[in-house]
């Protein structure tokens, strides 16, 4: 439990999880793929147009199936953003894959679309775009790219429930279900929560079956279960990938409130952004922007500071008055696992999004009044006057990024 005045996340409980896990223990089945591991699929795949869905016990596992699905082997090349977590690599990793890492966009945290292209070989199999902050990556772009050079995507949409991307023709996609694999996060800190969970949706239907098979132990389980045949079996790899029915139960009495929980995240959203307008301009910090083929889900709400001593000073100066803001990942491509295995490129904005990104509190019940006072400590913030030790074409662009 914090002791903060104001933590930075507070598990937001709608009050059915209860009276729903009560039913899965009354219906006399609690592990996986029960009634409401059912009812999850078709809220997804009816509400988002999703062609298949498969809750798992966290978006961890569901990259790891990704990955499995794809037939990533030794030496493969997979193309991911290094400013993520760690899972992101991770899942594609244990398949012996390459990772090459891309630096993050100059005005946003995500994945910069246009240095994707030149890091694609001959062994190059997967693109993963990460939609940071619940906020689109450039789809168009990516699958274009992808496309040309025929290989797969996957979005790691943990953030980003209920966002969408607009596509050239006007037409909106809910993200996840763009690219041939989408994985979600249902952990404690999203929007929708289950304690731990993740869900994997498929969008290409050539891996729909064999997605079934690799979620129940490499079994045809789902399909024996559904009278398709007589008798199951080992039939591929595979893992136990499903999440019990309680865990199911509680997310769905989450998601039976999603939009009462989108309003108000909203709402919080919109009054950081309002409320601190001014004193960013004045301190010459940026706030987060939405590119026009992009929506806002309310996951998080940040600030990019001038360089990493007015982050530190600001992290600090809000502990002092029992605020909890914190800083965001680490680069993956100079952490202590893969440094040596980095191919030697700066990404220079991944380096500056880690050093000068705050996030701020951000849940369901924080209140107007909690919100009022974090959002007048910002603004009687005082900048620390200090040149950073920042990489030269970052320093450069630094004025230009300030909003």
């Amino acid at each position: 439990m914090s002791n903060y005045k104001i933590p930075f996340n507070k598990p937001f409980i709608t009050g059915n999880e209860l009276e729903y896990i009560q039913d899965a223990v009354d219906y006399g089945k609690i592990s996986g793929n029960g009634k409401y591991t059912q009812k999850i699929h078709r809220f997804f795949e009816r509400q988002f147009g999703f062609k298949k869905c498969l809750l798992t016990t966290s978006c961890t596992d569901a990259l790891e199936m990704a990955a499995i699905l794809l037939d990533v082997e030794p030496g493969d090349e997979i193309i991911i953003p290094s400013y993520t977590f760690v899972s992101t690599a991770n899942a594609f990793v244990l398949r012996g894959a390459v990772i090459r890492f891309v630096d993050s966009r100059k005005d946003h945290p995500g994945i910069d679309e246009d240095k994707i292209e030149e890091l694609i070989t001959e062994k190059t199999k997967a693109i993963v775009v990460v939609h940071y902050a619940g906020v689109a990556c450039d789809m168009d772009k990516v699958m274009d790219i992808a496309n040309r050079h025929n290989l797969f995507v996957v979005e790691d949409a943990a953030q980003a429930i209920n966002s969408y991307y607009e596509h050239a023709d006007g037409i909106r996609s809910p993200l996840g279900s763009i690219a041939h694999l989408g994985t979600f996060s249902f952990h404690e800190t999203k929007n929708i929560i289950a304690g731990e969970g993740g869900m994997l949706t498929i969008n290409d239907d050539r891996f729909a079956e064999r997605a079934e098979i690799i979620w129940e132990k490499g079994t045809n389980r789902t399909a024996f279960f559904r009278g398709e045949v007589d008798k199951y079996g080992w039939v591929d790899i595979g893992s136990s990938f499903l999440p019990s029915e309680l865990n199911a139960a509680f997310l769905y009495a989450q998601l039976m409130n999603l939009i009462r929980i989108q309003q108000k995240r909203m709402c919080i959203w919109n009054r950081y952004q309002k409320g601190l307008e001014g004193v960013c301009k004045r301190l010459g910090i940026r706030q987060p922007g939405i590119p026009g083929y992009a929506t806002n889900n309310g996951h998080m709400y940040y600030l990019v500071c001038r360089n990493r001593r007015q982050r530190d000073e600001l992290i600090a100066y809000l502990k002092e008055r029992d605020v909890l803001s914190v800083f965001h990942y680490q680069p993956l491509h100079t952490s202590k696992f893969f440094q040596d295995r980095h191919d030697g490129r700066t990404l220079p904005y991944t380096d500056l999004y880690s050093h000068n990104l705050v996030r701020l509190p951000f849940y369901y019940e924080l209140t107007v009044e909690e919100q009022d006072y974090i959002i007048d400590a910002i603004n009687n913030f005082r900048r620390v006057e200090i040149q950073p030790p920042l990489p030269v074409a970052v320093a450069r662009s630094v004025a230009d990024q300030a909003v």
